[in-house]
């Protein structure tokens, strides 16, 4: 049996935006992105911490331009805009890790989740959720951060082989429920970012599935880097010490877990 109920939006706005520091919170049957919805919603003046939730997504997109998609009810699809201050501009590339830790935390400690660099929430080796976070203005900062997390996908609706679900994890949920954690998650640890809080970094490399594991790197330029991830620097670059014993800071690239070749 699946579990795709819809989302019930009431609840959603009770637990959130009444009695939750969410300033808005829509559902829609269908969108092709919730982050490009909400980016144009950010440049008609909504407000920080506004959020958007599709039962359906039809064109959603990851980090380096891949498209996702998955049947309704099957992922949790959600964009949250967020307004930070503009010092906080400079550390934009931490963002994206801290989205991911909300994520580990809305799941909590029994999922047995972690976090593939930057971002990418994993079960032993198997993808659950991707994430995508983009500036709407630098200016006046504004950032749309969306994921896609694998709630009720099936081996057959699998959009590679090294995805999975919640259902298949058999990690028990409720929709209404997850969104809500999840939600939650990423407001407090986005918060914490924004203060720019050290212990951030610190609940992020206990989470992580990186550090330690025999890696290839594919580099900007369709370059790669084969070395020990040996950490995680406090500005979110993954550090890789290669074969000759040289440190390299990388702030972009495709990682693969050498120990996990599914993943």
């Amino acid at each position: 049996m699946t579990n795709r109920t819809p989302h019930d939006l009431d609840f959603l706005r009770t637990h959130l935006v009444t009695n939750g520091p969410f300033a808005h919170i829509d559902v829609v049957a269908e969108t092709g992105s919730t982050n490009t919805d909400l980016i144009a919603l950010a440049h008609e003046g909504a407000p920080a911490w506004s959020a958007l939730i599709a039962e359906h997504q039809t064109a959603g997109r990851g980090r380096m331009g891949r498209s996702y998609t998955a049947p309704s009810g099957a992922q949790l699809s959600v964009s949250v805009l967020i307004r930070p201050p503009k010092e906080c501009v400079q550390r934009l590339g931490t963002m994206p890790l801290a989205t991911g830790l909300g994520l580990v935390d809305a799941l909590g400690p029994d999922a047995g989740v972690k976090l593939k660099w930057p971002n990418d929430l994993n079960r032993e080796g198997r993808k659950l959720c991707g994430i995508l976070a983009e500036a709407v203005s630098l200016t006046e900062p504004a950032v749309v951060i969306g994921l896609g997390l694998n709630t009720d996908l099936q081996p057959d609706e699998l959009p590679v082989p090294h995805a999975t679900s919640l259902s298949l994890e058999g990690i028990a949920f409720e929709r209404n429920e997850l969104a809500v954690r999840v939600l939650l998650g990423l407001h407090c640890r986005l918060v914490q970012w924004q203060e720019n809080d050290p212990a951030l970094l610190e609940d992020y490399r206990a989470v992580s599935a990186t550090i330690g594991q025999q890696v290839r790197v594919i580099l900007p330029g369709d370059k790669e880097l084969l070395g020990e991830a040996v950490g995680v620097a406090d500005d979110g670059r993954l550090e890789v010490r290669d074969s000759q014993g040289m440190l390299h800071s990388l702030s972009a690239g495709d990682v693969t877990h050498l120990r996990l070749q599914e993943n």
